[in-house]
């Protein structure tokens, strides 16, 4: 008779705690010398842990990288989880772009470093892509479609909609030192974040 599989055991709020550690320092350090260029001596020595240590919790540099680009993916794609077709599609829109737009201000090394993935094939999170995000967007696009049959939005190709928010949002993350040299005067989130709400769903009223 086959024993029953154990369940693994629950992480501790300590192993969360050094998990989220790696992996802030982990971000910084593939941000500045990409997959390629970073050790895991590197991001032990920035998180302030031995490399066994860090192994531990980590067994290898490539389930680092995939973990803090996870993070970040999870991070990204919850305000867009939560369009409803229930909701005033133009409300629901400013607040996922809004949302999506502060990510970036707050994160843009988690920006650029995702952004770098996808510009060498996204050869780790392929599946990702392929799998949870392709349904996702694949049932926000529904929403979208829901919202234009029923007249409370004008037609638009919802992929190429929701591709140009992503553009549009994490531009400001992936070029920002582009952005801060063009404007003369110091970035004003609110004057940028209306903006762009205002570029984005003008076409749609």
């Amino acid at each position: 008779m086959t024993k029953p599989q154990a369940k693994p055991a629950q992480k501790t709020r300590i192993q969360h705690q050094n998990e989220q550690i790696i992996l802030n320092a982990a971000l910084e350090v593939f941000s500045a010398f990409g997959y390629r260029g970073t050790t895991v001596d590197q991001i032990a020595t920035k998180a302030g842990f031995s490399k066994p240590n860090l192994l531990y919790y980590f067994r290898r540099k490539e389930d680092i990288y995939v973990a803090v680009l996870e993070h970040t993916l999870e991070e990204w794609l919850a305000p867009l989880r939560s369009l409803s077709r229930d909701n005033d599609p133009i409300e629901e829109l400013s607040t996922y772009i809004t949302t999506k737009l502060e990510l970036s201000w707050r994160n843009p090394a988690a920006s650029r470093l995702f952004a770098n993935e996808i510009l060498h094939g996204a050869p780790h999170i392929s599946r990702f892509l392929k799998g949870p995000l392709k349904e996702l967007v694949e049932d926000k696009v529904d929403v979208i479609n829901h919202w234009i049959s029923q007249q409370k939005i004008k037609p638009v190709d919802p992929y190429h909609f929701i591709f140009a928010i992503w553009a549009v949002t994490q531009h400001y993350a992936d070029f920002s030192v582009q952005v801060e040299t063009l404007i003369s005067t110091n970035m004003d989130n609110a004057k940028t974040r209306n903006a762009v709400l205002d570029i984005l769903l003008r076409g749609l009223k």
